[in-house]
């Protein structure tokens, strides 16, 4: 019985990943071109590195630094809370697979 219980399981992991299989801007104050800039820049980044988190974000934050000036900051993870102070218009809050969180802002 329980074999049974564990193939139904294995057969809705697929299902849910295939849901959760794309980007969701959560939380942003951004124009259209910087926001589109950072979200492909954000999943890119977690692309690349899926299991190294910090090599992500300072992808992210060099590519922003580079692009739109610096003071930027990222925070890519699971499981983690925010309180912060950023400038108006650089601000991106967003889940990309299911599995990340993306903070993204600007402050000087």
């Amino acid at each position: 019985m329980a074999d049974i219980g564990a193939d139904q399981q294995d057969n809705n992991e697929p299902d849910y990943k295939r849901l959760h299989a794309y980007s969701l801007v959560r939380n942003t104050d951004m124009d259209d071109e910087m926001l589109s800039e950072a979200v492909d820049t954000a999943v890119t980044a977690c692309d690349k590195f899926p299991e190294n988190m910090e090599a992500a974000a300072q992808m992210l934050k060099q590519a922003m630094d580079t692009k739109f000036g610096p003071s930027w900051h990222a925070v890519i993870g699971e499981g983690f809370g925010f309180e912060i102070t950023y400038e108006v218009k650089n601000l991106l809050y967003m889940f990309h697979n299911g599995a990340f969180s993306i903070c993204l802002w600007k402050c000087a």
